[in-house]
């Protein structure tokens, strides 16, 4: 980066990223962060899940956020996901194509991917 216009184009490509971090959408989806789900692999989960939102243009609607430990660790990565009088939709081992998933049926067109839930996998 050597000048200001540089800058100003780096701060523009990150806006919409800080924006689903910090974002007031009706919608949340929370990744676990603590040590277990970072060993687990849910950077690459969370980074999939930022850039899917963005894709589809959800940056309004969907508000991306970490956090750390959710306290079931035998499921890391996990993504939850909060929605106005709705229950919590917990996922679990999450991969970044399983987050990409999610954000598209979930997300974007509300119907929850239930063979990724934590309950079908305590039931499986």
């Amino acid at each position: 980066m050597k000048t200001l216009a540089e800058l100003q184009a780096i701060r523009d490509r990150m806006k919409d990223t800080v924006n689903l971090r910090s974002g007031s959408g009706s919608i949340r989806a929370v990744v676990g962060m603590a040590t277990c789900g970072i060993a687990a692999g849910a950077r690459p989960v969370l980074s999939a899940l930022v850039e899917e939102v963005s894709r589809l243009g959800l940056t309004d609607k969907v508000t991306v956020t970490q956090t750390g430990c959710i306290g079931i660790c035998r499921y890391e990565p996990i993504v939850e996901v909060y929605e106005a009088d709705k229950e919590k939709v917990t996922y679990v081992k999450m991969t970044p194509e399983k987050a990409r998933r999610v954000a598209e049926e979930h997300l974007q067109g509300g119907k929850v991917v239930e063979e990724y839930t934590i309950g079908a996998v305590e039931n499986a």
